[in-house]
């Protein structure tokens, strides 16, 4: 389970997509206490920032969008509580962007380290 920080435009079609199949799983476990992966260090560092999650899942659709790509699954804005920002992180974003450039994956990140 993955929820990257990166912007979304870094991310390939595999990444950007498969994040965002993540981050509903995600929300489904914060906002309807389903058990799934409820101890996973991803899932606690979005404990009580659903608001952030939300804005996050904004982002990918956005973007998605840019590329083409529908979408047909909001989220309930009503149950985006809690803090808009998202200050806890698994890894850095330079961790994420070098465990991103180290996969097979064509996703093109040209920030540098």
């Amino acid at each position: 389970m993955r929820v990257w920080d990166v912007p979304p435009k870094d991310l390939c079609r595999a990444h950007l997509l498969g994040e965002h199949r993540e981050l509903h799983g995600l929300w489904n476990i914060l906002t309807h206490n389903k058990a799934g992966y409820s101890k996973h260090p991803e899932t606690l560092r979005w404990v009580g920032k659903e608001q952030a999650l939300y804005n996050r899942h904004e982002q990918l659709v956005s973007e998605m969008k840019q590329r083409g790509y529908n979408h047909a699954t909001p989220l309930d804005k009503q149950l985006a509580t809690g803090q808009s920002v998202q200050d806890v992180f698994v890894n850095t974003l330079e961790e994420q962007r070098e465990i991103l450039r180290q996969k097979p994956c064509g996703c093109y990140l040209t920030a540098p380290v």
